[in-house]
């Protein structure tokens, strides 16, 4: 049965205007994108299999998109928008913390350090710098390390705050392995960076650990 026979209410394009992209499953939203199948399959169908054989979607998503154009249902020309719409997602995430907006939900920081980090092959710490009202100033990457571990130095961090004239900071590194929890020393390293940070009068506000779900915010722990 092809998608235009199914019954209006569980049809992806109408259950996305009824009630939202997020109420739709990962092989719905792709087959929104992809809008047609393979030959003998719906949308639905050719994503399902897609995700089942190169999945789950941030494995999917992960592929650049010389990969992507290989994959059976995409080729060249989806491969080429789809890489174009998650670089659009990215884009717009970043949007309100690199245009100077204030940040008052600190989980969009989680999300953003999320996008910037999640899927290296090697741990990468970085930081937000922003401003006494908590606007945006720069973002860095500021220490990378293998896939065991990155040294982190607090000296740098704060000097890279002052030449920044930041009055706080947050800061996140990545978990290859795809386990988000915080070690003991992802909670040694956030003291020594809060010890040193107030020396110059710079605040440290929260700490993310970014593995394969959402961010796990450090200060949310009581950890900062």
């Amino acid at each position: 049965m092809h998608i235009r026979d199914w019954p209006a209410e569980e049809r992806p394009r109408e259950k996305l205007l009824a009630h939202g992209a997020g109420t739709l499953s990962d092989a719905e939203l792709l087959a929104i994108f992809l809008g047609s199948g393979l030959r003998g399959r719906d949308a639905v169908q050719t994503s399902r299999e897609l995700l089942a054989t190169h999945g789950p979607l941030r494995a999917l998503l992960e592929n650049d998109p010389v990969g992507l154009a290989g994959l059976p249902g995409l080729g060249p020309a989806r491969a080429c928008k789809l890489a174009a719409a998650l670089e659009l997602g990215h884009r717009h995430l970043a949007a309100a913390l690199e245009r100077g907006e204030v940040l008052t939900d600190p989980a969009s920081a989680g999300r953003y350090f999320a996008q910037r980090l999640r899927g290296r092959g090697h741990e990468v710490f970085a930081a937000l710098f922003l401003d006494t009202r908590h606007r945006a100033l720069a973002f860095e990457e500021l220490f990378q390390g293998t896939v065991d571990g990155a040294e982190v130095h607090p000296r740098e961090v704060a000097r890279r705050a002052l030449f920044h004239n930041a009055a706080a900071v947050i800061v996140g590194h990545n978990h290859p392995s795809g386990d988000a929890e915080p070690s003991a020393a992802d909670r040694a390293v956030t003291a020594r960076l809060k010890q040193g940070l107030a020396l110059v009068e710079v605040r440290l506000l929260d700490h993310f650990v970014i593995g394969d779900g959402p961010a796990v915010s450090l200060a949310s722990r009581g950890w900062v």
